[in-house]
């Protein structure tokens, strides 16, 4: 009786453990994710989590922050991360580097910054010679920085030395101190930075045409997407049904912001939301004008490499659920 008891027992704990594997009568996959920024720009993965569509996809998401681009591509390539966000610059510079990583979707195909400066900074001209600060090199900080700046007529690094100096709040104390002169921003956050004299010397939002850049993209490894395609898809399916719930439900999606910037600043709940929700994509595909920038720039610091856009990116996912009809109920 004692070995059937502790037999018993034991199967008990066994199917205690296994329910936590299951949700909605579905095995939940482990699987681990990163998002690379607390702003709105990368708010899909974020409202992802929060609003349950990865579970409800059949994943056990642990959604992990790593800071920039550049940190996070390492992390997709070591394998410590399964899917994560990337922008494509990132992922091309990695590529040439002899990395194996893929965009699958894109969520953002355009890089909503702007040129945040010192109040005395009136004209190009008076930011020439003065330090623009990003967070690290190779990052859509670093990119957006030299569109900002080429696009006030002006050389990145010849006229507007470029230095790394951090993540935003390291950027706002750089700043603050007068370190840096500017620093690229995304829409709204200067909202937050009441007691610096501070003006908006040029956005993107300014350009004629929008600039194409695949800048939240969702990323993994070719050996992962090819071994693991279901996974893969269900992740997007979770972020294409975080974008619809962004995108049509404001007050929520910016009690979400508030969470995960750890602001409840009213004017920049509103214009972050409201820049980035416009933004977003229903149908995410890979920006193949804005990839193939990024790939020119990545091939011209190492001469005698060869990439093309297909080895960068695969977007078959999206276009299986756009064909499906599964984007277009989202919406109904």
């Amino acid at each position: 009786m004692k070995i059937l008891h502790r037999a018993l027992t034991i199967v008990a704990v066994v199917l205690s453990m296994a329910a936590g594997f299951y949700g909605n009568g579905e095995a939940q996959e482990r699987v681990k994710l990163d998002y690379s920024s607390v702003d709105t720009s990368n708010a899909v993965w974020y409202a992802a989590q929060e609003g349950g569509f990865f579970k409800k996809h059949g994943l056990d998401s642990q959604l992990i922050y790593i800071p920039s681009t550049t940190t996070a591509v390492a992390s997709i390539i070591a394998g410590d991360v399964s899917v994560g966000n990337a922008s494509g610059g990132g992922v091309a510079s990695a590529n040439v580097g002899g990395a194996s990583l893929v965009m699958v979707a894109c969520f953002l195909n355009t890089l909503p910054y702007e040129l945040v400066v010192q109040e005395s900074i009136k004209t190009a001209e008076d930011l020439k010679g003065k330090s623009i600060g990003i967070s690290r090199v190779g990052s859509a900080s670093d990119v957006a920085a030299r569109v900002l700046i080429k696009g006030l007529g002006l050389e990145p690094v010849k006229d507007v030395p470029i230095l790394q100096v951090g993540g935003a709040p390291e950027r706002a104390g750089a700043f603050r101190s007068g370190r840096i002169a500017g620093f690229p921003s995304p829409p709204g956050v200067i909202q937050l930075a009441q007691s610096m004299p501070h003006r908006i010397l040029i956005s993107t939002a300014d350009f004629q045409k929008r600039f194409e850049f695949p800048y939240i993209c969702a990323t993994t490894t070719k050996p992962y997407l090819t071994a693991r395609r279901e996974t893969v898809k269900r992740i997007v399916m979770g972020l294409i049904e975080s974008t619809a719930f962004f995108k049509t439900h404001k007050e929520e999606s910016k009690k979400i912001i508030a969470k995960y910037s750890r602001q409840n600043n009213p004017a920049y709940l509103e214009s972050s939301y409201a820049a980035v929700a416009k933004l977003y994509d229903r149908v995410p595909l890979v920006t193949r004008e804005g990839t193939e920038i990024q790939i020119k720039d990545a091939l011209a610091r190492k001469p005698n490499a060869t990439m093309r856009f297909e080895d960068v990116a695969d977007d078959s996912i999206v276009r299986e659920l756009e064909k499906s009809g599964f984007i277009d109920k989202l919406y109904k």
